[in-house]
């Protein structure tokens, strides 16, 4: 969805905004995925943690009318690392889950040094009343510096997010777009009992090549036109990742 209220490349009302994520949803939702996760991918810069109220409920007014007309589980994150805004939208909006990242080991983001935040955000959710949604955890995610956890591989990073009750982690690769290593993806498999997702680089003709390895894939950047995380959603490209997905 496009830019939102107050980012440097807003330049669109929210009526139109949140028509171009339900024309989106309705793309997705006919090319046959499983499930839907939105984000404010579009207001580059991030802030660290804390969006402000403009950005939550801006989000808020997008999942509502999502969840109006779709009956697929639904999830959100929002960015960067606003996981407990992303909790908040979610009981709002009754989505199933939330994509949260910084859950364990603090490290240098694009925006900044981010803390974790298992503990808070775990708390907040039983606070609200939100443990019915699911909370799945980036680990040594995307766009970031681990050199201070470098000693800490990504099994034990992965271990230390399911003893802190992560309900599944997500492996990336280094940028949004970017295959996940093979070889990280099944330490992490082995290390851990909770779902396994691959949260990057994953299109229709590599899908085959992580099929066993995982339990879920966030496919973002290859369903859009031209496979630019920053177009439309292309259903053909939907229709031809969930046909590999069949076979």
């Amino acid at each position: 969805m496009a830019a939102l209220p107050g980012t440097p490349k807003h330049s669109k009302n929210l009526k139109e905004i949140v028509s171009e994520a339900l024309r989106d949803a309705t793309l997705l939702a006919e090319g046959g995925v499983d499930a839907i996760m939105i984000e404010n991918m579009h207001d580059r810069p991030y802030l660290n943690r804390s969006v402000g109220p403009e950005i939550v409920s801006a989000m808020t007014a997008i999942a509502v009318e999502l969840r109006r007309n779709t009956e697929l589980p639904l999830g959100i994150q929002i960015l960067a690392g606003a996981n407990k805004a992303a909790l908040a939208v979610a009981l709002a909006a009754g989505f199933e889950f939330i994509r949260a990242e910084g859950f364990v080991f603090g490290h240098l983001a694009d925006e900044g040094w981010m803390d974790s935040d298992a503990g808070e955000l775990l708390r907040f959710r039983k606070q609200i009343g939100a443990d019915h949604i699911k909370i799945f955890t980036d680990i040594k995610k995307k766009h970031s510096s681990h050199a201070v956890s470098a000693d800490v591989s990504i099994a034990e990073t992965a271990k230390a997010a399911a003893f802190f009750l992560s309900d599944g982690v997500i492996v990336t690769g280094a940028a949004t777009g970017e295959k996940a290593s093979v070889e990280e993806i099944k330490a992490v498999k082995l290390a851990v009992k909770i779902p396994v997702i691959i949260g990057s680089g994953i299109d229709a003709g590599n899908i085959h090549e992580y099929w066993d390895l995982a339990d879920a894939f966030i496919v973002g950047s290859s369903l859009k036109i031209d496979g630019n995380w920053e177009n439309p959603v292309d259903l053909n490209r939907v229709r031809e990742l969930v046909r590999r997905v069949g076979k």
